[in-house]
């Protein structure tokens, strides 16, 4: 009774688990902002226009093709293939296609027909057969090679223009990012041929599933050389862009480039922190997304260098224009590489006025009968006596053009006189001494872009050497309507830091904040908001005191170390959810804190609520370590296996799937052994024995490099494993049952024998045939046909084990027939005579079917079902190798390298084996007890070595097979 009350609380707390990893990927999958990209269209029809390729690249890379993008009338004047444009190659992913060039050479096209084509740009893209690089890492050197060879073609097409270019931009996607900075890594290539590189939502910290060695090996090569390197390759830009949390394949913490941070070379940022974008894109969006296109064609241009028509050289300018496009967009012209330079002011007949106050609004006036003319206000520098730090202006809808401007001291005579609302016409002489003197500063550079807004935020101390600020609205915008609003704030008052709410509260406790806004500018600190498990539902309620037309409000969450900022912009008076969450956690040696910018409204009063998001706090762990939930699944089912070979070396039979897994799958058992080795790794002594033993790295410790280990969250993710492994073994029993009922449509039911050779002619074949098959074509291929056969194995299993239970339940039924046929048939005067019975239910088989017999077969069968359970994972750890080989036959009909080679090889020899072993020749084997207690060392091992080395878990589930059917033959 106690038993079967511990299952059931067992099967609920399995249901529960199961749920929570149901709610967090569904956060990740579904829950997100609705895609705001808007899409990018042609204006005419798209040419792709095949480069030819010397003999010798196109017979060693028959699959590969090199395109040139063109449309109209522009594809027909380049089918010549002279180009005379600025190179820009384009490298599709993860089957990804040449043709997603598109978006950025139409757009290109047109911005150089804007500009009456003094330069355009010709957008190359290599077509690498769709390949599935993030899961097979066997092609990366090869793609690799032949971009190489591509770069060299694409400058051999300008050889006859008068400045040729001497490198190439690339613009890489996913996987193609990674492979743009591995061309570094080539021994023969040359730093110069590549000046630009800009990535969308490739993983340069690591691949996002490490299913082979391959993929290690290449990844550790690229970001080793890069950061040794650094030195060598600091004139290379790179711009890396990450998706958001819409993409959930490629997470954005994984897009930041590493490096040692020595020069400014490298930008990371977040398309949600995007100027004019500020959206997030999934990860096939992040290459046509109209906003982001945008933005990148125009830093393209601005790229240029106008004497040469190329890009640019200087390395300063290509980071001032990317920051300028991806970072803090002002109107100020990008090509200006000075933020401040110097201003004059030439107009006459301007109209000038000082602002004597420290809040001051401008609302243009609807209708104005005069002639327009340009306008400058002054608001002059308060002392240092007075308590303001900042000036905070904003604009809304103010013409472009350099609006804000700062006077030095020296023409403090001029700015600071005595002026009235009125013109000033006797101000001619001072105007041209302002003019000469060059001493007045255009600020426009600094200001920055935010929604609706242009805004600046000065520290005032930085702009002790101005008198004045002046403001500009240049005759364009006097007829238009806009509005301008500053003030002078002390930056303390307008701060308020509160902690965040505890993980742990699960959403029931929250923390309130009222500001009663008499400015424009709030800031809320979130102290200890520094973890990427941490998620928040802030509430932002806002009511005001006018009742006339509603204002508008912009709400930013900043992260201060890393540009992954996001915006949402309101209608004062609102009711406006923001969740705030991490792509990156917060670096070691950093400080800083997250903060809630409001951008507001006067006289409006604003309640801010915080709560701890559970929902989003389960989509941050899926998010972060739902790639790590397949080893911690196969470490509860070695577990299991152990508690059924222990269960039949102590009892004599072997437990069902699931009850092994209720005894067996104990967290303590794993968890803690892997944390202690963790914690000895600290003194020299273990990593001497560490290294003489010659042990990989743990990959604990490259989660704790990468920001994103916590003491609790492998504890959580076994017991993930555990639900997940609990509810897979009921599925696959429920499959095989309903499966086996068809099978013994076409294949008879046997008694199961106990004596049987575990190597005949056979199993000798099979394991020959599956040899040859690993050898000739991919061992992939090998473990799948394998894997079949072991599954007719089972079900053929299956059916004969409920076939002899039915013969065993039907056997006393049978003996009472019997005797009253015999009782029947005398008093008819048959004499007793029976008929014959079907040779199923004969006397001579019953006697050789007994209870033990059927134990036995019971036995037999949940010993290959969890082997079966242990074969689905290598299958699916195979399948990517397997998708990529088929895929590829018709040029290569072996897989070359091949990651699956070395474990089919094992395999094959243990699946022979195997499949006609018996619980008998388990029970009488001499190694039982040992590969029982084994199972336990394998899964701390796996949890050890293969949480982010995902291809080290066949491996030792390998192990684990190898050393069972040994102990059979044994």
């Amino acid at each position: 009774m106690a038993g079967g009350r511990t299952k059931w609380l067992f099967a609920i707390l399995q249901c529960f688990l199961l749920a929570l990893v149901g709610l967090g990927v569904w956060d990740v999958l579904f829950v997100y902002e609705e895609n705001k990209c808007s899409m990018t269209y042609m204006f005419e029809y798209p040419e792709y226009i095949k480069i030819k390729l010397p003999n010798k690249l196109t017979s060693k890379y028959p699959s590969y093709d090199l395109y040139l993008y063109g449309e109209g009338d522009s594809a027909e004047a380049r089918k010549n293939l002279k180009a005379t444009g600025i190179p820009v190659l384009f490298l599709p992913g993860n089957a990804g296609s040449y043709r997603q060039v598109r978006s950025l050479g139409s757009v290109a096209l047109r911005k150089a027909e804007n500009i009456h084509n003094k330069f355009h740009f010709d957008f190359f893209s290599i077509n690498f057969n769709e390949e599935l690089v993030a899961l097979y890492g066997g092609s990366l050197e090869r793609q690799t090679t032949f971009v190489h060879a591509c770069i060299k073609v694409i400058l051999k097409l300008y050889k006859d223009q008068k400045v040729a270019p001497c490198s190439v931009a690339i613009v890489g996607h996913s996987m193609g990012g990674i492979i743009a900075r591995a061309l570094f890594t080539l021994p023969n290539f040359k730093p110069t041929l590549i000046s630009l590189i800009i990535t969308q939502a490739t993983p340069h910290v690591a691949p996002v599933l490490l299913v082979d060695r391959y993929l290690k090996d290449f990844y550790t090569t690229v970001n080793n050389y890069w950061i040794l390197k650094e030195k060598d390759l600091r004139n290379i830009t790179i711009l890396s862009m990450g998706g958001g949390f819409r993409d959930y394949q490629v997470r954005s913490g994984l897009t930041i480039v590493p490096s040692l941070g020595l020069y400014n070379n490298t930008l990371n940022v977040v398309t949600s922190a995007v100027p004019k974008a500020w959206l997030s894109t999934d990860h096939l969006c992040i290459v046509w997304c109209k906003e982001l296109v945008l933005a990148t064609v125009r830093a393209f241009f601005d790229l240029v260098d106008h004497q040469t028509n190329q890009m640019t050289t200087d390395l300063e300018r290509r980071m001032s224009v990317l920051h300028h496009h991806f970072v803090n967009y002002s109107e100020k012209d990008s090509a200006e590489d000075n933020l401040e330079s110097s201003a004059s002011f030439p107009d006459p007949s301007a109209t000038w006025s000082e602002i004597k106050t420290y809040k001051w609004t401008y609302n243009s006036p609807e209708f104005s009968a005069w002639e327009p003319k340009a306008t400058y206000f002054l608001l002059p520098l308060p002392s240092e006596r007075e308590p303001y730090t900042h000036l905070y202006c904003r604009t809304s809808n103010l013409e472009p053009s350099n609006w804000i401007y700062g006077c030095m001291k020296i023409n403090q005579s001029i700015c600071a006189g005595r002026w009235n609302p009125f013109p000033f016409y006797a101000l001619s002489d001072h105007l041209k001494y302002f003019t000469v003197s060059q001493e007045s500063i255009d600020l426009t550079g600094k200001a920055e872009l935010l929604k609706m807004y242009k805004i600046v935020n000065f520290n005032l101390d930085e702009y002790r050497s101005f008198s004045h600020f002046i403001i500009h609205i240049s005759k364009a915008s006097v007829n238009k309507r806009f509005s301008i609003e500053c003030e002078f704030l002390t930056a303390k008052s307008r701060m308020v830091s509160t902690p965040v709410t505890n993980v742990l509260s699960l959403g029931a406790s929250t923390n309130r904040i009222f500001i009663n806004s008499t400015g424009l500018l709030h800031k809320i600190q979130l102290q200890d908001f520094n973890q990427i498990y941490q998620a928040f539902k802030i509430h932002v309620r806002s009511q005001c005191q006018f009742t006339h037309g509603k204002t508008e409000d912009v709400y930013r969450f900043h992260v201060p170390w890393s540009h992954e900022d996001f915006v949402v912009t309101t209608s004062a008076p609102s009711s406006t959810v923001i969740f705030a969450k991490l792509h990156r956690a917060r670096p070691e040696n950093d400080s800083s804190v997250p903060e809630l910018q409001l951008h507001t409204a006067r006289c409006c009063r604003y309640e801010i609520t915080i709560r701890t998001s559970f929902l989003e706090v389960l989509g941050q762990l899926i998010r972060f370590h739902g790639i790590y939930l397949p080893m911690y699944v196969v470490a509860n089912i070695l577990l299991a296996f152990g508690r059924q070979l222990m269960h039949l070396y102590s009892e004599g039979r072997c437990l069902d799937f699931n009850s092994a897994l209720n005894a067996a799958a104990r967290p303590y058992k794993v968890i803690p052994v892997v944390n202690l080795a963790v914690f000895l790794l600290r003194y020299d002594w273990f990593k001497e024995m560490w290294s003489i033993l010659m042990l990989p790295e743990m990959d604990i410790l490259t989660l704790n490099r990468q920001g994103s280990s916590y003491p609790m969250i492998p504890i959580l993710l076994f017991l993930f494993g555990t639900a997940i492994a609990y509810w897979n073994g009921i599925f696959l029993r429920m499959l095989l049952k309903q499966l086996s009922f068809l099978w013994s449509i076409f294949h008879r039911p046997r008694i199961i024998k106990k004596e049987h050779k575990l190597l005949n002619f056979r199993s000798s074949g099979i394991m020959i045939f599956l040899l040859f098959i690993t050898w000739t074509t991919c061992g992939a291929a090998a473990l799948i046909l394998g894997y079949v056969l072991y599954l007719v194995k089972v079900l053929s299993l299956q059916s004969s084990v409920r076939a002899m239970k039915g013969i065993l339940n039907l056997a006393p039924k049978q003996e009472d027939m019997k005797e009253i046929a015999k009782e029947e048939g005398c008093k008819s005067g048959m004499g007793g005579h029976v008929p014959k019975e079907p040779e199923e239910l004969s006397p001579d088989r019953l006697k050789l079917l007994s209870d033990s017999d059927v134990d036995d077969a019971v036995d037999t069968l949940q010993i290959h079902i969890t082997i079966l359970h242990l074969l689905n994972w290598i299958i699916l750890f195979s399948a990517p190798s397997f998708i990529y080989w088929f895929k590829n036959l018709r040029y290569s009909r072996r897989l070359d390298p091949d990651p699956c080679g070395f474990v089919a090889i094992i395999l094959v020899f243990s699946i022979g084996v195997l499949m006609n072993s018996h619980s008998t020749s388990v029970k009488r084997s001499k190694l039982l007890k040992h590969t029982a207690r084994l199972q336990l060392l394998l899964a701390i091992a796996m949890a050890a070595f293969g949480l982010v080395h995902l291809y080290r878990v066949p491996y030792f589930v390998t192990f684990s097979l190898v050393l069972h059917a040994f102990g059979c033959l044994v």
